[in-house]
Formats: C-alpha cells, structure tokens, sequence
C-alpha cells in the first residue's frame, strides 16, 4: 500500500499563515546630545591634560595642547558630544584618571560635569 510517504497512512496537512502586514519603518529617533565638560581648577599641568584627553577620549597631543590652552582664560572646555550614557561614562573617566604627579599640590583628578547640548 502506498501512502505517499506518509507512514502513518494520514494524509498530509498544510498549514497557511497570514503574513503580517509589514510596519512602516520610521527613521531610528537620536538620542539628545550632551556636552562632557572639563573644569579648570589650576592644580593640574597641561602634560597631564593632554595626557588625560589623549588615553580617555584618543585626541592626539595638538588637539589635547588646544583644549588644555582653552581652560586658562575660560574655566572650562568642551571635551566630546555624545549621548548622556556616553557622556556620564566619559565623565567617570575623567574623575577616575587619578592625581597630577607633576605636582605635590594636586589632591586628584580633574572635575568634569556634563550638560545638556542646545
């Protein structure tokens, strides 16, 4: 007896599935920019600056000399631009880069805040 390839002698079933009708993609939304900040407090050498800005956020020594440079006059600078989990991890990074050995004075690391970009 031939049972069409079915062994148990049943005939075969087929299930058909609706497709679901397809989402209109919408463009992925961006996450709202926030500013890491770097703030000046006078107890760190532009060596350690350029340093930090070079291991932390990979800017070689000339943009590092630039932004140490923008500290002086204004107490503060812009470092990055980024999304705010981004920017709070950067931040950390700073406030965990440790003391400036150049000086005895120095009691730790650099203060950075971040900010909402407007």
């Amino acid at each position: 007896m031939s049972n069409s390839g079915n062994e148990t002698g049943l005939p075969h079933q087929f299930v058909t599935r609706q497709r679901r009708p397809e989402k209109k993609k919408s463009p992925p939304r961006r996450l709202p920019p926030y500013h890491v900040v770097l703030l000046n407090d006078y107890d760190h050498t532009y060596e350690y600056v350029i340093e930090m800005l070079s291991t932390v956020f990979g800017y070689n020594p000339t943009k590092g000399f630039s932004m140490a440079h923008q500290l002086n006059p204004q107490g503060r600078v812009i470092v990055a631009t980024t999304h705010k989990e981004h920017a709070e991890l950067k931040r950390d990074q700073i406030h965990a880069f440790g003391r400036d050995w150049r000086l005895e004075r120095c009691q730790g690391a650099m203060s950075a805040v971040i900010e909402p970009a407007q």
